[in-house]
């Protein structure tokens, strides 16, 4: 089953989720660092891509094990959400080697 493309938004936000939980703050500021600051996920985006991929079950929301971090709402990425994830970067693979046999490699 293939799905319509993923904005950048949602791209990062489960990459940012597929090692290890993360809060909503974490996951803008690991999406701005590894863009070098190109994406910069705002918080009405991050909250309104949260709720939807919830929804969709791509994501759940999961507890800390540390008590200082109970009151953050922490998001983990389900199989589901991986699956989403690997499709959109064969996806995007398959983008970038059309392009290299068009183009050439020197792009």
């Amino acid at each position: 089953m293939r799905t319509e493309p993923l904005t950048e938004s949602y791209f990062f936000i489960l990459l940012c989720l597929y090692n290890k939980p993360n809060h909503g703050y974490g996951i803008m500021q690991e999406t701005s660092t590894l863009t070098t600051d190109r994406v910069k996920i705002g918080s009405g985006t991050m909250y309104g891509a949260v709720n939807n991929m919830l929804k969709k079950k791509w994501i759940i929301e999961t507890k800390s094990d540390k008590p200082e971090d109970n009151r953050k709402r922490l998001y983990k990425i389900t199989d589901k959400g991986k699956h989403i994830l690997e499709q959109e970067k064969n996806r995007l693979q398959e983008l970038v080697n059309c392009s290299e046999n068009i183009m050439g490699g020197g792009i």
